[in-house]
């Protein structure tokens, strides 16, 4: 067999590993959103504190991703996928025994440190295998993405309803060992060596002090965000807020002088990086503004919401990941015919549809269903079309440093949207006789879906700035 032939088999061993690792992963972000009512009830918490248990693990992935990245240049891909998978297991073991709101959203954090296997795997297959088999490779491993979102939602669902938000941990707990088995015993991947005739010694240096500084950013504003319904706090978010801005500004003078910075700030300077970038951030912010509202209206009592269990949560959230699934292979092919621009435009348009036919009508599930299927279809031209843009448009030597900062203020914006969805749910409550509690009124369900379609608004007025840049560029 020739050398060709090994690399290609080795290559698509690595990929079906890998991809199995981002199912799980994936399935592990989904899973518990029919049980986010449990939550509220077991660990008698407000809703807009419930939308922590997603953002958690996003500000976890948003720090950790940027750092895994360099340290995997450093100590080699396969260690440092095999340490974040052993931080990931340890969170999911500490979720099944969570038994207040705390030690959730600690387990969740180190859940979230999965996430960083993403960039670390996009780098190894891209190393195992020819460049021309690359976008294949690509096109199946993302699809990891909406194929564990719909294994978690449903199997999470079932397993919520028959066994309780716990038994959801203790599925994923021995796939994800053996997983790390196979990864140490049977994956072989180079560490990172330095060319022929060059004798530089490699800059092991960590930017510590920009990450602390990047995480106490993040951190802080988001938490100032969660408080702001509560007036009595005012001066604590104050503090948070001030806190956030200093932090940010002390970050940006470390960056620009280190000599290793987590962040190449002179990326947001060029005129083709930037918009693309926040395009991206906005389609994420409004559609995980919808995220955990939809799980909250399906199991809340009539008539404020749809009284259904987790398995409905799941037959309203199906249809949205099954089209986002065959929508994100489809785009693939789509870029081959139609420029990136115009597909991120049309997909920014189509989402901002979806977004307002949910302002509209969202009075039964199949309505709800409908206009979740819609974003699936926006979402995913969204995101292809905008990571495209990205992509061609910065230098080659820069690729890694451009998607690495795209993803961080993406999941930044994943984590910004829950928040707002929770202080509109918090905002806006009302009682059902009968039934112990208060839940989310039709006020705070219109007031959600508007905002995030006017967030989803700006992004379609972005995506056509970036189209008409580019028409004048080669004119």
């Amino acid at each position: 067999m020739s050398d060709n032939q090994n690399q290609n088999k080795s290559g698509w061993k690595i990929l079906a590993i890998l991809s199995c690792l981002g199912l799980i992963v994936m399935f592990d972000e989904t899973m518990i959103l029919p049980a986010i009512p449990d939550f509220v009830r077991d660990f008698d918490i407000s809703y807009s504190t419930s939308s922590w248990l997603l953002s958690a693990y996003i500000i976890a992935a948003a720090v950790m991703t940027p750092i895994a990245g360099r340290l995997s240049d450093i100590y080699g891909k396969k260690k440092m996928l095999l340490i974040v998978m052993a931080i990931y297991t340890v969170g999911v073991v500490a979720g099944r025994f969570a038994t207040n709101i705390e030690f959730m959203l600690f387990a969740r954090a180190l859940q979230g440190v999965g996430m960083a296997m993403f960039p670390i795997s996009f780098g190894i297959i891209r190393e195992s295998l020819p460049e021309k088999k690359f976008a294949t490779a690509q096109t199946i491993f993302s699809s990891t993405f909406p194929a564990g979102a719909i294994i978690g939602l449903v199997g999470g669902a079932v397993i919520i309803q028959n066994f309780g938000w716990q038994a959801t941990f203790l599925v994923i707990l021995p796939i994800a060992i053996a997983l790390w088995i196979v990864i140490l015993k049977f994956m072989h991947i180079p560490s990172p060596t330095l060319p022929e005739n060059d004798h530089t010694p490699m800059d092991k240096s960590i930017d510590i002090k920009g990450t602390i500084l990047l995480t106490i950013t993040i951190v802080s504003f988001l938490s100032g965000i969660t408080f702001l319904e509560s007036k009595e706090t005012g001066y604590y978010v104050a503090g948070l807020f001030i806190i956030s801005a200093i932090s940010l500004a002390a970050f940006i003078i470390i960056e620009k002088r280190a000599s290793q910075p987590l962040l190449d700030l002179s990326l947001m300077k060029n005129r083709n990086f930037l918009p693309p970038t926040m395009i991206l951030m906005l389609v994420f912010l409004s559609i995980f503004t919808v995220y955990l509202t939809v799980p909250v209206m399906v199991r809340s009592p009539v008539p404020l919401g749809f009284g259904g269990d987790a398995l409905a949560v799941a037959n309203v959230q199906l249809p949205f990941m099954v089209v986002f699934l065959v929508t994100t292979v489809i785009s693939g092919f789509i870029l081959n015919k139609v420029k990136n621009t115009k597909l991120t435009l049309l997909g920014t348009i189509i989402s901002t549809i979806g977004f307002f036919l949910l302002v509209m009508f969202h009075s039964t599930e199949t309505m709800v269903a409908i206009g979740l299927t819609v974003l699936a279809v926006g979402l995913s031209l969204s995101i292809a079309g905008g990571f495209n843009v990205i992509l061609t448009s910065v230098p080659m030597q820069v690729t890694g440093i451009a998607l690495g900062m795209t993803m961080l203020l993406d999941l930044v914006g994943m984590s910004v949207g829950p928040v707002f969805a929770g202080i509109f749910q918090d905002a806006y409550r009302g009682s059902v006789s009968g039934v112990a509690g208060e839940f989310p009124t039709e006020t705070a369900y219109v007031l959600i879906f508007i905002a995030a379609a006017l967030i989803s608004l700006t992004s379609v007025i972005l995506s056509i700035m970036v189209s008409r840049r580019k028409i004048i560029q080669q004119q």
